[in-house]
């Protein structure tokens, strides 16, 4: 109280606190001094649950100021408490930033570390799918300007441009049978690609099939298909325009390889006019030609899924007799190693045959009658009854809407044939036919064909041929590149092949 008698307000009131000093404590009674153990008594260690002692010493307990943090710089509660000293990780964000951030710098340690086991790790796991030149791409197109708002959207895209477009054919084997490298730059390291060969006599029009199912139409002039086909010149000379193997593909990735003609008399001609040296296991000259005809045809039956053999009349039994020649000289399917043990399709004793389609090129209008079709399904169901050679099941002129009135049961022994009319000018040809007639209404309608257009007819003949099953060539998956590789030992195989050889010297 003051000198007044009255006491002053607020000094020990209700919400002001006497402040005290260290040395102000109340001593107490001995054993009930509340911050600590009493030191009037000895400490008596208690034992752990492990069964261990506390260290000797006084008993360090955490003061109360830990406790009275502010809220912001308090550790958030969690279920599993780890052990008093031990960092708090936040398991799902620190394990992401773990994957990405790793190496950089400024990276805590406890985040770059990385789990081990006995096993490689999953990034190592994961650095061997075939996805990730995608993410390679990426990171080149946009790893420098990350920081940076605008990103040019072509740097990404550059390397994701489609591959080089072909402008015409290339060799694959030249006119000596040599193997060449050329198409190797074109080759892509991909699976999903289809190989289409086509084999046939001498002027058949295989060149000419070839470039409209690749990359022309029957509106083009045909100096400018991929595939060379027979000038008027080489026609009237009796010649043959393609030698070796000629290759181009496409940008749906469709590897075309057209052929020199089998059997071919201008080729046996050339060697014997011109002295050419033979090989020394060939002692005459049509012995030679018929062996590289079988060798040609044994390759594409060996890197191939589908072979075309083009017609121009209904039938030659001769050629018939040559693909079950080539079918039995054929190499032998490699086996599968013991590395690619899992990544095989097929048995390890299976042989591959590809699918085999029989083309009738310059095709009748007689041709086209149901009667006259099924006798010619008949026929070649019954030559080739005995072959390995898929030739059946796969191509069907009924699904293609050209016979409308024929049922899908019409044709019992249906095999892989298509029929293609003689390539004509519809309209020249109907303004020639109707000329100066008696019947100028009827001169203006087109003439009975018995079959739609020939443009028509080659757009149903590729859908039904890049529609054919892919199946695989070798017990191994391969891609483009391997593909290429593949082909070139089977065709030194093939050149060295003993059963050739053997062969050779039967028909000497």
């Amino acid at each position: 109280m003051s000198e007044s008698g009255h006491s002053q307000p607020g000094m020990y009131g209700q919400g002001r606190r006497r402040r005290r000093r260290r040395g102000d404590r109340d001593a107490g009674l001995p054993g009930q001094n509340l911050s600590g153990p009493s030191r009037d008594r000895e400490y008596q260690p208690r034992e752990r649950r492990d069964g261990s002692e506390d260290p000797p010493g006084p008993l360090i307990q955490k003061t109360p100021i830990i406790l009275a943090k502010p809220p912001g710089e308090r550790a958030k509660p969690s279920q599993n408490a780890p052990v008093s000293g031990a960092p708090v990780l936040e398991k799902p964000i620190m394990l992401m930033k773990a994957r990405d951030d790793g190496g950089k710098p400024g990276t805590p340690p406890e985040a770059a570390a990385q789990p081990s086991g006995p096993g490689p790790s999953k990034m190592e796991r994961e650095g061997q799918r075939p996805t990730q030149p995608v993410y390679q791409i990426q990171n080149r197109g946009m790893g420098a300007s990350a920081s940076s708002s605008a990103v040019d959207p072509m740097v990404g895209q550059s390397k994701l441009l489609p591959p080089e477009k072909m402008k015409h054919s290339i060799k694959l084997v030249d006119d000596q049978m040599n193997w060449c490298d050329s198409a190797m730059e074109y080759l892509r390291d991909q699976t999903d690609m289809l190989v289409v060969g086509v084999i046939g006599l001498q002027g058949s029009g295989k060149s000419t099939i070839m470039s409209l199912l690749s990359a022309n139409t029957p509106e083009e002039d045909q100096r400018g298909y991929v595939f060379r086909a027979q000038t008027q010149e080489i026609k009237e000379r009796g010649g043959n325009q393609s030698t070796g193997i000629d290759f181009f593909i496409t940008q749906e990735r469709v590897i075309f390889l057209d052929t020199q003609p089998m059997l071919s008399p201008s080729i046996l001609d050339h060697l014997i006019n011109n002295d050419r040296k033979l090989p020394p296991e060939y002692n005459l000259p049509h012995t030679y030609v018929e062996m590289q005809s079988l060798q040609i045809a044994a390759f594409l039956f060996t890197v191939c899924h589908v072979v075309i053999v083009v017609q121009d009349w209904f039938t030659d039994l001769n050629l018939y007799r040559f693909l079950q020649t080539a079918e039995m000289l054929k190499p032998s399917t490699p086996s599968a190693s013991h590395d690619s043990t899992g990544s095989s399709g097929n048995d390890d004793g299976a042989e591959y045959y590809p699918h085999i389609v029989f083309l009738q090129n310059k095709a009748r209008q007689d041709d086209f009658c149901p009667r006259n079709l099924k006798n010619m399904h008949m026929v070649v169901d019954k030559l080739m009854a005995h072959s390995h050679l898929k030739y059946k099941g796969k191509l069907s002129m009924l699904d293609c809407n050209i016979f409308p009135g024929l049922g899908q049961d019409y044709l019992a022994t249906e095999v892989n044939m298509f029929l293609l009319p003689m390539q004509e000018n519809d309209g020249e040809d109907n303004l020639t036919k109707a000329g100066s007639g008696a019947y100028p209404l009827f001169s203006l309608l087109p003439g009975y064909r018995g079959h739609p257009a020939f443009s028509t007819m080659v757009s149903k003949l590729r859908s039904q041929i890049l529609a054919m099953p892919r199946c695989q060539l070798s017990h191994t998956i391969l891609t483009e590149k391997n593909w290429f590789h593949y082909a070139a030992r089977i065709w030194d195989g093939v050149k060295k092949s003993s059963a050739l050889s053997e062969y050779s010297r039967l028909l000497c």
